[in-house]
């Protein structure tokens, strides 16, 4: 009986937090209701997750938007499915590797060829965890997609943002930004040691640089650059890798268990896919962020970055290192 009792008040404490914690972790919401008719979105990694969360919410308010995704057969699904939800016929898909400068060079030409327009640019694709593998113009993995293909991508569609203004860059980034202090420029392309998650760290640290050095660069054209924390994600497809790591390490069982373990943490502390857009979206749309710039975001609201986030001499140094690796300066 003793024991009964035990178990019973740990299931109602845990009951009773439930709520309450749940509500925390959603985090903040897009309370902004702006119309974006007449206006073109263009959202990479826009077939999943996060990303086709925003395509949705841009197609629910009205804007022609544009996947740019690696699988053209996922994106379309992913389009035929908000086309038929939202009742707006104008989600088209484009082809998008940020894995292959070429690809990136070649889907930029389309955009500036055929649209007249570009009001949002969303770089919310990327990977996480992924072993030391190489784009197709040999950089490590991660910098590569998660850094130099959206820096690229940007730079190429800056015409069309400066010409389309008001407009907006937002660049998805992450709180696990502030868990490296720099950019190490001596091995930057990772080839004296690799480790995972320190790559992916310093991956989304270029990514709050960038942001924040294309905001200066960008002043007094009415283009804006803001980065920003989604959230943990519970059902992101980012942790694929790590899931294969698991059961490369540790056999089938033991990775099963460790996937219900993290799991059940993320289900409570998490954020769905569509708590974790809210933030994208707000940079997006939300009337009063039309001249918002410079900033990192969570939560839909501002917050302060890193040391290493914060370092404009680190965010020069990194934009010019990075016109060299992608070619926009010899």
């Amino acid at each position: 009986m003793a024991q009964f009792l035990k178990i019973a008040a740990v299931v109602l404490v845990a009951a009773v937090l439930y709520v309450p914690v749940r509500r925390w972790a959603a985090g903040g919401v897009c309370e902004s209701q702006a119309r974006m008719d007449g206006k073109t979105v263009i959202i990479t990694g826009a077939n999943t997750g996060i990303g086709k969360v925003t395509a949705r919410d841009m197609a629910e308010r009205g804007a022609r938007v544009i996947l740019a995704c690696r699988s053209l057969e996922k994106a379309e699904e992913a389009a035929k499915e908000i086309r038929s939800q939202t009742g707006n016929k104008n989600v088209v898909v484009h082809k998008l590797d940020l894995a292959s400068l070429t690809s990136v060079r070649q889907f930029a030409k389309v955009i500036n060829d055929a649209e007249p327009r570009l009001d949002v640019l969303i770089n919310n694709a990327g990977v996480m965890h992924t072993p030391r593998w190489e784009t197709e113009d040999g950089f490590e993995m991660q910098f590569g997609v998660n850094h130099l293909g959206p820096f690229l991508l940007t730079n190429l569609l800056l015409d069309k943002l400066r010409q389309s203004a008001p407009s907006r860059v937002v660049t998805v980034a992450s709180l696990a930004h502030t868990f490296t202090s720099g950019i190490d420029f001596d091995d930057i392309n990772s080839q004296n040691s690799y480790h995972l998650e320190k790559a992916y760290d310093r991956s989304k640290l270029a990514n709050v640089l960038f942001s924040r050095e294309l905001s200066k660069k960008l002043k007094g054209t009415g283009v804006t650059s803001n980065s920003l924390h989604p959230g943990v994600i519970m059902e992101s497809d980012l942790m694929r890798y790590r899931r294969d790591e698991w059961q490369g390490k540790f056999g089938e069982h033991v990775a099963s268990a460790l996937r219900k373990v993290v799991g059940a943490i993320f289900s409570v502390f998490g954020k769905t896919v569509e708590e974790g857009a809210q933030t994208s979206i707000c940079c997006a749309v939300a009337e009063d962020l039309e001249n918002t710039t410079g900033l990192y975001f969570s939560d839909c609201v501002p917050k302060e970055t890193s040391a290493a986030g914060m370092d404009d001499e680190a965010a020069a140094r990194l934009w010019d290192v990075s016109e060299r690796m992608v070619g926009l300066k010899s």
